[in-house]
């Protein structure tokens, strides 16, 4: 049996569904709004039904349309599977991949190592972004995004690559201006350094009566790590990025115990869509980073 229906057609109308938009879509695909709407008109055309209902506000998928959908996705991780497949036989993993993950977690654990991963893979061309905030994949063209703390989006594939524990820290200096601390309840006296744009992130997982009040407040763990590195108070932050502030006596940690484990800001993980095939560059790049990083 032939199939009449267009894979591009098929991809821009899976597009437009997942952005909610043709606007969108054509963003995401770098392509004109037009083009979108032609491509989505043509596969209308070609089932003999309308796959999506037009409004000034919104789209909405069809009963029709609905039913198309799964087996348009499942169609086409298959023939992207089977394309990858090929491309195995004949040589190394190879093209772009795109990696996002809040700055600290690229400065002091993608950057160490990509080199390496890069020499290996000489064909895979790397792109790195860094975001502090959680992104959309498809927005912002996204192969692979690491995210830190437990995943709530059902949508999305999830690799553990391991867990990194937080700990509160300050500089020796802070401490020998301000005093030390020696029970939870100390850090009511204390400069604490918190996020500005995640009041979940605020929430620190230790049993204290009262509410904790920051001196301070920045959107980037880097940020609170430098300020803790000047000396202008006390952080909640992940192993990852301060391993080698502890090694060095830069920084020091107060009250391990006093951290509840387990918690649900410690998992790291490595996030993709459930309806994009796991192309061998991206399996390639977990592979290679998992052992080596120093969470």
């Amino acid at each position: 049996m032939t199939v009449q229906a267009k894979t591009e057609d098929i991809a821009m109308f899976l597009t437009v569904v997942d952005t909610g938009s043709f606007t969108s879509a054509a963003n995401v695909l770098n392509e004109q709004v037009a083009k979108i709407s032609r491509s989505v008109a043509r596969l209308e055309h070609t089932l003999q039904c309308t796959l999506l209902n037009r409004t000034t506000r919104r789209l909405e998928l069809t009963e029709e349309g609905q039913v198309f959908l799964t087996y348009a996705r499942e169609g086409l991780n298959t023939l992207h599977t089977g394309e990858e497949a090929l491309r195995l036989l004949k040589q190394a993993p190879s093209g772009h991949l795109r990696v996002d993950a809040a700055s600290p977690f690229v400065l002091h654990q993608l950057t160490p190592i990509v080199g390496d991963f890069v020499q290996q893979y000489p064909h895979i061309t790397l792109d790195l972004t860094s975001h502090d905030n959680i992104i959309d994949l498809l927005e912002y063209k996204t192969d692979i995004a690491i995210r830190i703390g437990n995943l709530k989006d059902s949508n999305l594939h999830a690799r553990l690559l391991g867990e990194s524990k937080l700990y509160m820290v300050a500089s020796p200096e802070y401490l020998h201006r301000h005093g030390e601390v020696t029970h939870i309840d100390d850090l009511a006296n204390h400069q604490l350094l918190g996020f500005n744009e995640a009041a979940k992130l605020n929430r620190w997982p230790v049993d204290i009566a009262h509410k904790l009040d920051f001196h301070m407040t920045a959107s980037s763990g880097e940020t609170l790590r430098q300020l803790c590195l000047a000396h202008q108070g006390i952080a909640l932050l992940s192993h990852f990025m301060v391993y080698q502030d502890l090694d060095a006596k830069r920084l020091v940690t107060l009250l391990p115990e006093a951290v509840v484990r387990p918690n649900d800001s410690e998992a790291i993980q490595a996030v993709y869509y459930k309806n994009s095939a796991i192309s061998s560059r991206i399996s390639a790049f977990l592979d290679f980073i998992q052992p080596r990083l120093r969470l």
